[in-house]
């Protein structure tokens, strides 16, 4: 028993010592490839840029769509989980409350999918970036490892590829497009959408502006 309770131990401290070696490494560099990435049957479209070449209005999409809090959350959106926990317990399309910090810490350590392991790992992630990287740095790593498309990830690729302009020159609507993608890219159109997908697009370009104005994005544009 003593032997086993060391091994799990030594284990334990591995795993703590190459988490933190990764985020440290990652506050610096780009992430060169995720496992997402690595198992895509489509091919690996990318191309890393900094925060300072993405638009601001797709930075702004991403809040408004995806998080709302991002700048205010210390990484979890209690409100967020508790709602979808009621949610899901009455059945139907299962939800979630992951905030982009979430989702940023399981695009870059771990894989998709559920399970309550990964979610431990996915919250022991999550801790540490919003400690170690910060909110700025945490933006840009989410929007260079997303997937936008088949095959295509980060704001630049997508952008390039969808309209034929680098990331940075991205308009409110065709940032909100994207954004309106961006959970589901292979199955929602940014070209031409229609539907839920319009609605949502069109909803979303009207948060951009919502954003800015009440400063929910102060911790990225101060």
């Amino acid at each position: 028993m003593a032997i086993f309770i060391k091994l799990i131990a030594w284990i334990a401290g591995l795993f703590i010592a190459i988490s933190l070696l990764l985020v440290v490494l990652y506050k610096f560099v780009p992430v060169p490839v995720t496992a997402t990435m690595l198992m895509d049957p489509n091919g690996i479209t990318k191309d890393w840029e900094p925060l300072s070449n993405i638009s601001p209005n797709l930075v702004r999409a991403a809040i408004g769509a995806e998080d709302g809090k991002f700048c205010s959350h210390d990484g979890f959106d209690t409100e967020a989980i508790e709602q979808a926990m009621r949610r899901n317990a009455q059945g139907g399309r299962i939800r979630g409350g992951s905030t982009i910090s979430q989702q940023t810490a399981k695009n870059v350590f771990l894989w998709q999918g559920g399970g309550y392991f990964r979610k431990g790992l996915e919250a022991w992630f999550t801790f540490l970036i919003e400690q170690i990287w910060g909110k700025r740095r945490i933006m840009e790593v989410y929007l260079n490892v997303a997937e936008t498309g088949i095959g295509t990830y980060g704001a630049e690729a997508g952008a390039e590829r969808y309209f034929d302009k680098p990331a940075s020159e991205l308009t409110p609507s065709e940032a909100a497009r994207m954004a309106a993608a961006l959970p589901l890219p292979k199955r929602r159109a940014v070209l031409s959408p229609s539907g839920f997908v319009r609605r949502y697009g069109n909803s979303i370009a009207k948060r951009i502006g919502v954003v800015k104005r009440d400063g929910l994005d102060s911790c990225i544009y101060e």
